[in-house]
């Protein structure tokens, strides 16, 4: 932890192995003290965190409210609604309003990309302490989802004592629609980075070909890489195929609200080619562990066997996942100012 630098958290793609040590470190230490009957404990009392959620949510909005009332800190939650953007307030504006007010952290979700960026851009320009924390931008990022995801896949191949190595040459198969999911792209960077390779499974247009060299190409305001050896990225259009070579497998939901016009001929068609049925998953002879960042679109993209039946079916290990990996995240941005 002494070595934590980002007061702000917005992407993964400069995450180091020691900033994901840090996390995962500080996530099994706040699980233990909750699995001995600690429900809350006083690290952030006096701190202020706004949740500013541009964007509808219901796991993640409570998941970051949860692990910021667990950690003791005052919550107050923006409401679009209610707000002054239907009266031309800016995002920006939003967001300083509630820094003036003292908050000290902003969990930040909008529909657009590098919306949080902008404004933790602002906030530095201020010479602001206030942190931002990137909870979902557009087809961007979410890094919380992205690390609760690996933590997850990490408690599942090294239960006794969390090794992130035990990933390394693992084969960890995303199904769906990665164009249109952030959720994707943090489970790129995060998996990679402890040698994971990833089999991209899903027709053309969700999944273009340009998508096997993602990791290799830094975003434009990131001179360098971490990670100096990250894992592969190959593509797939048969799933069947796919789920042989599979050590896991995350299932990403079918963004409708984000697709455009001719990504799909057919909901059935995407339905009879790749969602994830018992069928499928007995092509592979190993126990693998099937995850999803939910909503689900149960029939479409994964089918409710395998949800409420498959012994190895994570959805709620990520769920509850999420409570420890963001209260690690709002403890750890919240002393980088101290």
């Amino acid at each position: 932890m002494g070595n934590w630098h980002h007061k702000h958290i917005l992407t993964l793609s400069n995450f180091s192995i020691e900033d994901y040590k840090s996390v995962f470190d500080l996530a099994e230490r706040f699980n233990s003290l909750n699995n001995a009957g600690t429900k809350k404990i006083p690290a952030l009392q006096g701190s202020l965190i706004t949740s500013i959620f541009f964007e509808d949510s219901t796991r993640t909005k409570n998941s970051f409210e949860l692990a910021a009332k667990k950690l003791s800190a005052d919550v107050q939650s923006f409401s679009p609604s209610s707000s002054s953007l239907s009266k031309g307030e800016t995002h920006i504006d939003t967001a300083l309003t509630y820094a003036a007010m003292g908050s000290d952290i902003l969990i930040i979700r909008h529909s657009s990309s590098h919306i949080p960026l902008e404004i933790s851009k602002k906030l530095d320009k201020l010479n602001l302490e206030t942190s931002v924390v990137n909870a979902g931008d557009g087809l961007h990022s979410h890094p919380s989802q992205g690390l609760l995801d690996l933590y997850t896949l990490i408690k599942f191949f090294s239960p006794k004592l969390l090794n992130p190595k035990v990933l390394n040459s693992k084969n960890i198969l995303i199904i769906g629609d990665v164009i249109h999911s952030r959720v994707a792209r943090s489970n790129l960077w995060a998996l990679t980075a402890f040698g994971a390779n990833i089999i991209l499974c899903g027709p053309p247009t969700l999944i273009p070909e340009e998508f096997q060299d993602f990791v290799r190409i830094l975003p434009p305001n990131q001179l360098d890489d971490p990670i100096p050896s990250r894992g592969s990225i190959t593509i797939s259009r048969s799933l069947n195929d796919s789920i042989e070579q599979a050590d896991g497998v995350i299932v990403l939901r079918l963004q409708k609200e984000r697709m455009i016009e001719n990504s799909l001929s057919s909901l059935s068609s995407y339905s009879d080619n790749y969602c994830l049925t018992p069928e499928r998953i007995s092509y592979n002879k190993k126990e693998i562990p099937i995850l999803h960042p939910g909503p689900i679109n149960r029939g479409i993209e994964i089918s409710s066997r395998i949800v409420d039946e498959y012994p190895n079916c994570l959805i709620q290990n990520q769920v509850s996942n999420g409570i420890p990996i963001r209260m690690a995240l709002l403890y750890l941005v919240s002393k980088i100012n101290k």
